[in-house]
């Protein structure tokens, strides 16, 4: 147990940096650090969301259910969902439409052999709306920095 709490210690301080938010892109993705497993990124996901006060709904096994069809996904396909609706609340009492961008969404996949966290960005969503409030705009900023940091954790194993 010590070995492997040193060991993502270790992993966490010589993690490379987060990538910029590319403001123009939906999507903000983050490769897994070298060492951290599919196994240690779920449950990192689930213990820093739950202390981040998220609930995580649902998780869709999209790579599984192509296996079923006889498709290969190449490795993790999958969407897990997450809701703060302490946050999402503060959106949808401006601007209900917003419901169509919930619950969150966290993908983890592989790509060329590695592994990958990437988010549906909240405030890139909250562009779809006309004349958004701006409670709805600082609500969509909070919610989505602290889903990049539950990410951020997530990719170094991080509990």
């Amino acid at each position: 147990m010590l070995v492997g709490f040193l060991w993502n210690a270790a992993q966490a301080i010589a993690a490379s940096p987060m990538p910029p938010v590319d403001p123009n892109n939906a999507i903000y993705e983050v490769p897994v650090e070298p060492g951290v497993s599919y196994d240690d990124v779920v449950t990192s996901l689930k213990v820093v969301s739950e202390g981040e006060n998220f609930v995580n709904p649902a998780n869709f096994p999209i790579g599984e259910h192509m296996k079923k069809r006889g498709q290969d996904p190449h490795g993790v396909l999958e969407v897990r969902a997450f809701c703060n609706l302490g946050l999402g609340a503060e959106i949808m009492l401006d601007h209900p439409e917003f419901v169509v961008f919930a619950p969150c969404r966290i993908a983890l996949y592989e790509k060329a052999g590695k592994l990958f966290l990437g988010l549906d960005r909240p405030t890139f969503d909250l562009k779809n709306i006309k004349n958004p409030t701006p409670r709805a705009q600082q609500a969509a900023r909070e919610l989505e920095d602290t889903l990049i940091n539950i990410i951020d954790k997530a990719r170094k194993g991080d509990i």
